[in-house]
């Protein structure tokens, strides 16, 4: 089983936590290059910049590559938790097959490729007035290069990242005693953030602030919880039991992966009802994970989905900006159509790859329980 491969290494649940801040922190290293190419391009003038306004201050190419890069060296940040935390490879986090299978990682990018690439062109040919066509040969061949080489590391570093790494970890994790306590702890606090942000727009420093005192009032009601023997009762025991299933990563994983992108200009544009698609998607990735026991499709489907929006269309108002073949200038709007992706076209893909490789069993594979083996490595 996918997320049981955890226990053929270390796999305590707080090495996963030092894992990932080994990975954050890589990726703030990778951001250096950016940040200086920015401040010698503009200045003291970057001060009191939007984000929109920072994305579009370098030639769009060198902002691709620059962006990139930051998740190639959060990759090696990624390997080296994986090799020196944990003692496994990252074949362990990739499949439960022998080797990798490019079939499957070729059949993830064709779908979604395709239908993406069919998607514009209907779009263009049926709206044309709200694209503008944006070909420049060298720009676009440079681009090109760019985005084959480090569009797949980009959404690779995601994949392993959250389908992989996280989906095993907190997968693993759920045997904890205090797993039940620790999830509720933390999403007591990530709700106290984002009402903050909400409705006060609070800044990085009163965020910092606001965490610490709710954690400290948590963690004293753990205390308190701890001294009463409450964790020892039967009915306590029986509700952390009830987190120790494969929806419990699946979902932990898909909200944090679609969370993660508050962080995206499309968010400020289009406002918090996007982030329905991108949780949406990374239920849909961990979903064909688990089914397929492996994350070659969902590798694929990433770069594929990735690939094809970079080369073929870009608007002023998204996370990456390059010199695609053609440009959204249209105001960009959202209502229900967010929701089509989700309830039509990802189960239409479902059904595909169901077929392709003969699932079965969905009941055990996305809500059975997660059962260590009788000899695992401590």
């Amino acid at each position: 089983m996918f997320i049981e491969q955890a226990y053929r290494g270390k796999h305590d649940f707080w090495l996963y936590l030092v894992g990932s801040l080994i990975v954050a922190i890589a990726a703030m290293i990778g951001q250096i290059p950016l940040t200086v190419a920015i401040f010698l391009d503009q200045g003291l003038e970057v001060v009191g910049m939007s984000q929109t306004e920072l994305m579009q201050s370098l030639d769009p190419n060198l902002l691709i590559f620059l962006l990139l890069l930051s998740f190639a060296i959060a990759f090696v940040g990624l390997k080296m938790a994986v090799k020196y935390l944990h003692h496994i490879s990252l074949m362990t986090i990739t499949t439960t097959r022998k080797k990798v299978d490019w079939g499957r990682i070729l059949l993830g990018f064709g779908l979604i490729a395709v239908f993406s690439s069919v998607s514009i062109l209907i779009d263009y040919q049926s709206n044309p007035e709200n694209y503008v066509w944006n070909f420049k040969p060298m720009p676009f061949l440079i681009l090109c290069l760019i985005a084959v080489v480090m569009v797949p590391i980009q959404t690779s570093l995601e994949e392993y990242l959250f389908r992989g790494y996280l989906m095993q970890g907190f997968g693993v994790g759920t045997r904890h005693e205090y797993f039940s306590v620790g999830l509720i702890i933390t999403l007591l606090i990530a709700l106290v953030l984002f009402g903050a942000n909400f409705m006060y727009d609070v800044d990085l420093l009163m965020n910092a602030v606001i965490s610490f005192a709710v954690l400290v009032f948590l963690v004293g009601v753990h205390l308190l919880l701890e001294r009463k023997k409450v964790y020892r009762k039967s009915a306590y025991l029986k509700f952390n039991k009830s987190f120790q299933f494969k929806f419990t990563p699946l979902i932990i994983t898909s909200l944090i992966f679609g969370l993660l992108h508050m962080a995206n200009p499309e968010v400020e544009k289009l406002g918090y009802l996007i982030l329905f698609f991108y949780i949406g998607t990374g239920l849909f990735l961990g979903i064909i994970t688990l089914m397929d026991e492996g994350m070659e499709l969902a590798l694929g489907f990433h770069a594929g989905n990735n690939l094809v929006g970079i080369i073929l269309v870009t608007a002023n108002w998204t996370a990456f900006q390059s010199e695609s073949l053609l440009k959204d200038v249209a105001e960009p709007t959202i209502g229900f159509d967010v929701f089509l992706p989700l309830l039509i076209v990802y189960p239409i893909f479902y059904i595909i790859m169901a077929k392709a490789y003969k699932w079965n069993n969905w009941k055990e594979k996305l809500f059975g329980e997660i059962k260590p083996p009788i000899e695992t490595i401590n």
